[in-house]
């Protein structure tokens, strides 16, 4: 009895759209400009970033595969061993924010992804010397 209740439980949750709550918003980012949709994790990192926004933060390239930027305070990290890939938003050292368009290794928070881009167009917004990220909320 217990497992179909289970089962029955499972199939309604799933069958439940999720609805975003009235005070709700969704983090949106622009490069130089360009204006990128982001889906965010849910957590204690994210959270604390939200309460920074509207942000500006001046990134600058390394490795060919990455841009770093400063956020001027520290966030709440739980990092762990990741394998980046193009568009992955990541926290590093709990007070840099950095935005892939190739992959790398390495112990970070992630923050959240870039949505509808591929590789090449990532790089072709990402690919230079620096970029001025705005993280706003809508």
């Amino acid at each position: 009895m217990k497992v179909i209740i289970c089962l029955v439980l499972v199939i309604f949750a799933c069958a439940v759209p999720c609805q975003a709550k009235e005070n709700e918003f969704t983090i949106k980012i622009s490069a130089d400009g360009v204006r990128l949709n982001v889906e965010c994790e849910n957590n204690k990192s994210v959270e604390a970033l939200k309460k920074l926004l509207p942000l500006t933060v001046e990134m600058s390239a390394y490795g060919g595969f990455e841009q770093v930027g400063s956020l001027g305070r520290s966030l709440p990290r739980n990092d762990s061993h990741i394998t980046a890939k193009p568009g992955d938003i990541m926290l590093y050292s709990g007070n840099q924010i950095v935005i892939f368009h190739g992959n790398n290794s390495w112990s970070y928070t992630r923050l959240g992804k870039i949505i509808g881009k591929s590789q090449a167009e990532l790089s072709e917004i990402f690919d230079k010397p620096g970029v001025t990220l705005k993280i706003f909320a809508e």
